[in-house]
C-alpha cells in the first residue's frame, strides 16, 4: 500500500490534480445542495453545453481566451434564463430545456463548420490531470467566493425557494438572490468544464447533493454530507483512475452514483 501511494504522489501533475479535487468537491457539495433543493438539475446541464456556444461566439468575436469567452457567454445565458423564468409561464425544466437545446444546436453548428468540432472535442470529458497550478488559484478564489455566498446569503435564497412572495414581503429582494446564484453557478460549471467535462459536470454538482438529501434529516446534515460525498468520490475517483488508467472524471460520476444508489436504498429499506 505504501508503495502505491509513493508512486501515486511522486508526479507534480498528480499532486495538483489532488489538490484541485479538494478545492472543487467541497464547492460542488455546497452549491449543488442549494441547486437541489431549488430544483433546477436541469440548470448546470445546461450552462455546461452552452460553454460550447460560449467557445463559438468567442470564435465569431475573435477572443483569444476561449474561457473568458466561455464565462462570459454562460453568464449572460444563465441571467437570460432567470429572466424568461421569471416573466414565463412555462414551468423552470421546459424553459430550461429549450433554451439549452437552441443555444447547444447553434455552438455546434458554427464548431463544426469546416469539420473542426475535433480541436474541441477534448471539452466533453475533460482532463482533471492537466491542471495548473494557476487553475489552482482561481479554484480558490471561486471557493472563497462559494463559501462568502453560501454564509450570507443560503437562508434568504431557501425563503425565495420556499414561498417567494412571503419571501419579498419580508424585505429579500427575490430577483437580485436568483441572479447571483445563477452567476455563481455560471462560473463554477464554466471554470469546471476543462477538468470535469461537458457531460459530466452536472452529475459532479448533482450527485452528492441528491445522495445526502436521500439521508439528511435537516439542512445541515444535507450540506455536511453533500460535501463529505463530493470530496469522497473526488478522491476515490482520481486514486482509482490513476492505477486502471482511465478519464478520471468519468470514474468520479461512477463513485458519486454509487454513493446516491447506496443511500437510496439506505432510505428506502434501512432507515424504515
Amino acid at each position: 500500500m505504501s508503495t502505491m501511494l509513493h508512486e501515486f504522489f511522486q508526479y507534480d501533475f498528480i499532486r495538483i490534480a489532488l489538490v484541485a479535487i479538494l478545492l472543487m468537491t467541497p464547492m460542488y457539495g455546497m452549491v449543488g445542495t442549494l441547486v437541489v433543493e431549488k430544483k433546477m438539475a436541469y440548470f448546470s446541464d445546461a450552462l455546461g453545453h452552452s460553454a460550447l456556444t460560449g467557445i463559438a461566439v468567442g470564435v465569431i468575436c475573435q477572443v483569444v481566451d476561449s474561457q473568458v469567452a466561455m464565462i462570459g457567454y454562460a453568464v449572460v445565458f444563465a441571467l437570460l434564463l432567470n429572466q424568461i423564468r421569471f416573466r414565463g409561464k412555462a414551468s423552470t425544466d421546459t424553459i430550461i430545456s429549450v433554451c439549452a437545446s437552441v443555444s447547444l444546436a447553434a455552438g455546434l453548428a458554427i464548431l463544426s463548420r469546416g469539420g473542426n468540432f475535433s480541436n474541441y472535442a477534448s471539452l466533453l470529458v475533460g482532463d482533471v490531470l492537466s491542471m495548473s497550478r494557476k487553475d489552482l488559484v482561481m479554484l480558490l478564489i471561486l471557493l472563497v467566493i462559494a463559501v462568502i455566498y453560501y454564509i450570507f446569503c443560503v437562508n434568504a435564497s431557501l425563503a425565495v425557494t420556499i414561498h417567494p412572495t412571503l419571501a419579498k414581503a419580508k424585505g429579500y429582494r427575490v430577483r437580485l438572490l436568483e441572479n447571483l446564484f445563477a452567476v455563481l453557478v455560471a462560473v463554477m460549471v464554466t471554470l469546471s468544464i476543462r477538468w470535469i467535462g461537458i457531460l459530466l459536470i452536472n452529475a459532479l454538482l448533482i450527485l452528492p447533493a441528491a445522495a445526502s438529501r436521500n439521508i439528511a434529516s435537516n439542512m445541515r446534515q444535507h450540506l455536511c454530507l453533500s460535501i463529505v460525498f463530493s470530496v469522497l468520490s473526488g478522491l476515490l475517483g482520481l486514486f482509482l483512475s490513476y492505477f486502471v488508467n482511465v478519464a478520471t472524471g468519468p470514474v468520479i460520476v461512477i463513485f458519486a452514483g454509487i454513493l446516491y444508489f447506496a443511500t437510496l436504498v439506505y432510505s428506502a429499506f434501512v432507515r424504515e
